[in-house]
């Protein structure tokens, strides 16, 4: 089975986004070596720890320092740009890295202002369970989430004066018919992107739940990401509903799913939990409002005071992590890949040193066989 890398870009405490992109062009250098199949770079805005706030430049990187392994994105946060800005930005990467980029979309743009976002909170208590060794625990809901400052001004500061939010079904759409060549007008007038049309683009959705993103991606018979990373708690049914919508179309007569995993290597399990204790305090304060906080060091993770209902609003992030040693997140990844059915798993590891995030890509495709 394929593994591949979703990279933030992370900028550790004391460090700069300047370091964390040469950070990021290293590591994809590595895994390209180590026989990861994609470099996939996430789109987050207005957090002072990540530097991947503008994904199309830093594929650009990446492509330009790699030559085999895909590159792409995970996702562009569909709703802010408009469906011709991106497959401009993506038709470019493609003659910069032609047959080996990626198009992932998400819905970043339309979630606070959607009819029917966020879903309600479940009536009943939902208990951690296990499901053939994977964690799978209460749903985190994201709701309250988007009233606080932050959020509005993201929504305010990425979306031209005056633009309505769009509908994702059509961007989606509107995406494909400009790759294809197919876009026409209202009065009928074909028009056409270049760069961009007949760009050999692979298209992604990704999604944290069984809604609108899993139904758009099935029925348009594209691959799907589903994001146990970010929402573990949904991660069985989000995967239901993308086969349960798929229909088969002439570039994919079958579903594909890709997972994602927290995962975090290291030679012994000790090792590795000290390498990931900086996770729950940047988790946290992505999960309060304030973003992505520099990635804080072991000693510096240790000091940081707790509540109890800090702990657990980041549990079902602790509780998913795979963290320890070669053979342990192997067999870990395993069983998320036999409970999901996946056909990929996308791999994400943050750690304070660059060094120890290399590290532990390079100990997981040893153990993995990518090697």
């Amino acid at each position: 089975m394929p593994l591949s890398v979703l990279d933030l870009a992370p900028i550790s405490s004391g460090g700069d986004a300047a370091t964390a992109l040469r950070n990021t062009v290293d590591l994809a250098r590595a895994a390209e070596e180590l026989g990861y199949r994609r470099y996939w770079l996430a789109e987050h805005h207005l957090a002072t720890g990540v530097a991947s706030s503008q994904p199309a430049l830093v594929i650009a990187l990446v492509a330009g320092a790699t030559s085999r392994i895909r590159v792409g994105s995970g996702a562009v946060q569909l709703g802010f740009p408009t469906a011709l800005s991106v497959v401009e930005q993506f038709g470019t990467l493609d003659a910069i890295a032609p047959g080996r980029v990626d198009l992932g979309l998400g819905r970043g743009g339309q979630r606070a202002t959607r009819e029917g976002w966020p879903p309600p909170e479940p009536k009943e208590p939902v208990e951690t369970r296990e499901v053939n060794g994977v964690v799978i625990p209460p749903p985190f809901s994201p709701g309250r989430l988007l009233n606080l400052p932050r959020f509005l001004a993201q929504q305010e500061l990425l979306r031209p004066p005056g633009a309505q939010p769009r509908d994702y079904a059509e961007q989606v759409d509107e995406i494909r018919a400009l790759l294809a060549g197919t876009f026409t007008t209202p009065d009928g007038d074909p028009v056409h992107a270049v760069p961009g049309e007949g760009a050999a683009l692979q298209l992604w959705v990704l999604g944290s739940s069984g809604g609108e993103s899993a139904r758009v991606a099935g029925e348009r018979g594209l691959p799907f990401t589903a994001n146990y990373h970010v929402s573990p708690g949904t991660i069985l049914e989000t995967v239901a509903a993308y086969r349960a919508a798929f229909v088969p179309s002439a570039e994919r007569p079958e579903p594909r799913v890709q997972v994602s995993a927290d995962v975090l290597v290291a030679e012994d399990e000790a090792t590795a939990l000290r390498l990931a204790a900086g996770f729950g305090p940047w988790v946290r304060a992505i999960r309060t409002g304030r973003g992505a906080i520099p990635y804080p060091t072991p000693e510096e993770a240790e000091g940081f005071a707790w509540t109890e209902d800090e702990r657990a609003l980041v549990a079902d992030r602790l509780a998913t992590r795979f963290v320890g040693t070669p053979e342990q997140v192997a067999d870990g990844l395993r069983r998320l890949r036999n409970v999901t059915d996946a056909d990929e798993l996308l791999i994400t590891t943050i750690t304070h040193d660059h060094a120890a995030r290399v590290r532990s890509y390079r100990l997981l495709a040893e153990v993995w066989g990518l090697t």
